[in-house]
């Protein structure tokens, strides 16, 4: 359940809140109100109800949205993310290093990795995909 949650928290969430939890990105720095620190006690003393309706929901007039709508797990999905926000705290290096490999990329670092591997290893490596996880 909890890798569940970190992989589709690396994937959707970590772009505002970052990996570790901290809030510290370039989108997060951005915004306004700032994402929390969500390893700190004022998320970790929310009930899971409410990280559940928070993250459900949405914030009203800040950049956090309701991700009821679209989410293909259900609320599955969205119990998988509330025990991964209740690991944030405890979080590895390993584990955040790990969660990098699960982030989004831009276009710009997938033409830079199928450049890589032409360059590396001949044409029939540039048409893989550059990297996929499971949600």
């Amino acid at each position: 359940m909890i890798a569940e949650g970190m992989a589709h928290y690396a994937d959707h969430c970590a772009g505002c809140h970052a990996n570790n939890g901290s809030g510290d990105t370039e989108v997060g720095r951005g915004l306004y109100p700032k994402p929390p620190d969500m390893r700190l006690n004022a998320t970790q003393s929310l009930t899971d109800g409410e990280l559940f309706y928070i993250i459900e929901n949405g914030v009203r007039l800040s950049g956090m949205p309701a991700w009821s709508a679209g989410n293909e797990e259900g609320t599955h999905g969205t119990w998988h993310l509330v025990h991964f926000i209740r690991e944030l705290p405890r979080l590895t290096p390993e584990q955040i290093k790990q969660m990098e490999t699960m982030n989004p990329r831009s276009p710009d670092e997938v033409r830079e990795e199928i450049e890589r591997e032409k360059a590396g290893h001949g044409d029939s490596d540039a048409t893989k995909p550059p990297h996929s996880h499971k949600h």
